[in-house]
C-alpha cells in the first residue's frame, strides 16, 4: 500500500536540518499547524526571535523540499514569530543626570498601542464590530453598515481587525496588493468607504499563523501606518470572540464603542454576553445590539424562524444595552456578499434594513 502523502510531506519536513540545532525542522519542532488537502500543503514555521533571516533560508528550503514530493502542486507556508520589537535587545538605559535619579517624576511611556492610534488623529469615532463567536455573519454585517453609514453622508472607513481570516477582499471584490506612499498605505475605496486588510498585505496563499504579539503588531500597523485622513468614523471588523485584536483596540483608548452581532439562539447569545461583559470591564460603551439571520421570509410574506425568535433582543434587554434591530436572512445576501456587492449599494430590502441601523449607530456617536 502506498504510503499517505501527509507521511511523505512530514518526511520531506524531517530532511530539512536547521543548521543551529544540528537537528531536522520537525524534531525541533519548528512545524506547525502540518495539513495536506487533496494536493495542497499548508503549514507554518516558528521563527526564534532574533533569527527570523535564518528562519526565512529554512523555510524556502522546507517548501522546496515538499514540492519534491510526489503528488503536492502547491505549498502554502509561513514564518511565524513574535514581533519585532519582542526581539530586539533592550536599549542600554540613561544614565542619570548627575547627583540626580533616572526618571525622577515616575513618568511611564505610552503602551505603543496608543502612540499608534494617535495617528488617526483625523478619524472622529472608532467603532468595533464584535461577536462571541464565529458564523454569524459579522463581517456582512460590518461590511453592510459601512456603505449605509456612507450613503447616509458619512466618511466612513472599514479596517478588517480579522487577521487569522480577513474578508474585506472578498466581501468588497477587490483583489491584489495595497499602494505605499510617502511611507504609508493607502486604504482602497469601494462604495464610498475607505477600507484596509491585513489581506491587501500578505500574500493571499500564504497560511496566516499569528502569535498574540503579531496580531497586536499588526493591529498597530493598521492604525499608524494606514493613511486614514479625515474620516466621521471607522468601522473595526473584529475576530470572533474575546482576544488579542480586542484587547489591543481597547487599549488604543479610542473606542467610541462597539456593536455587537449575534444570531437568535442562544448557543450565539450566551457569547453576546461574555462579549458586553468584556466591553463594559473596559468602560466601553455597547451601542447596542444586532440580531442577524433573524427570520426566513416565505414566499407569502410570512417569517420564519428557523434559530429561535427574538433571542439578541431578548439578551440586549438583560445586559441594559440597546437593541439596534434584526437583519433577515437574505439567501441573496450570501450570493452578494460572495461577489463582492454588497446589498447596502443597491435597492434590495436589505439596503432599508442597514440604513435604518446606521442612522441608529451614528445617532449613538455624535455627540
Amino acid at each position: 500500500m502506498a504510503e499517505p502523502l501527509v507521511m511523505r510531506v512530514r518526511a520531506a519536513l524531517n530532511s530539512v536540518i536547521n543548521p543551529t540545532s544540528g537537528r531536522s525542522i520537525i524534531a525541533d519542532g519548528a512545524v506547525q499547524g502540518l495539513a495536506v488537502k487533496d494536493s495542497v500543503v499548508r503549514f507554518a514555521l516558528e521563527a526564534k526571535p532574533g533569527a527570523e533571516r535564518e528562519s526565512q533560508a529554512l523555510l524556502e528550503a522546507a517548501k522546496e523540499a515538499v514540492l519534491q514530493v510526489d503528488g503536492v502542486t502547491r505549498v502554502s507556508c509561513v514564518a511565524t514569530a513574535h514581533s519585532a520589537g519582542s526581539a530586539q535587545k533592550p536599549a542600554a538605559a540613561t544614565p542619570p543626570p548627575a547627583g540626580g535619579h533616572a526618571n525622577p517624576f515616575g513618568i511611564k511611556k505610552k503602551p505603543a498601542i496608543e502612540t499608534a492610534a494617535e495617528a488617526m488623529s483625523g478619524v472622529k469615532n472608532l467603532v468595533a464590530v464584535a461577536s462571541g463567536k464565529g458564523g454569524v455573519g459579522k463581517s456582512t454585517v460590518a461590511v453592510n453598515l459601512a456603505v449605509a453609514l456612507a450613503k447616509a453622508g458619512l466618511k466612513t472607513g472599514l479596517m478588517d481587525a480579522d487577521i487569522y481570516g480577513p474578508s474585506l477582499p472578498t466581501l468588497l471584490g477587490i483583489s491584489g496588493k495595497a499602494e505605499i506612499r510617502d511611507s504609508k498605505i493607502i486604504p482602497r475605496e469601494a462604495f464610498g468607504v475607505k477600507a484596509m486588510s491585513i489581506g491587501w498585505l500578505v500574500d493571499e496563499s500564504q497560511a496566516l499563523a499569528w502569535r498574540g504579539p503579531m496580531v497586536m503588531g499588526a493591529i498597530r500597523q493598521l492604525m499608524s501606518d494606514v493613511d486614514w485622513g479625515t474620516l466621521d468614523i471607522l468601522l473595526i471588523d473584529t475576530p470572533p470572540g474575546t482576544g488579542d485584536a480586542h484587547l489591543s483596540l481597547i487599549q488604543s483608548k479610542r473606542l467610541s464603542g462597539a456593536v455587537i452581532v449575534s444570531t437568535p439562539q442562544e448557543m450565539a447569545l450566551a457569547d453576546v454576553r461574555r462579549g458586553a461583559a468584556l466591553f463594559r470591564k473596559t468602560e466601553t460603551p455597547v451601542i447596542g445590539v444586532i440580531e442577524n439571520m433573524a427570520w426566513l421570509e416565505g414566499p407569502a410574506g410570512g417569517k420564519h424562524f428557523l434559530f429561535g425568535e427574538g433571542g439578541a433582543e431578548k439578551a440586549a434587554h438583560e445586559l441594559d444595552a440597546p437593541f439596534l434591530g434584526a437583519v433577515p436572512l437574505y439567501p441573496d445576501l450570501r450570493e452578494a456578499s460572495d461577489e463582492g456587492r454588497p446589498l447596502a449599494a443597491t435597492d434590495h430590502p436589505a439596503a432599508e434594513v442597514f440604513e435604518t441601523l446606521a442612522k441608529k449607530i451614528a445617532a449613538a456617536i455624535q455627540p
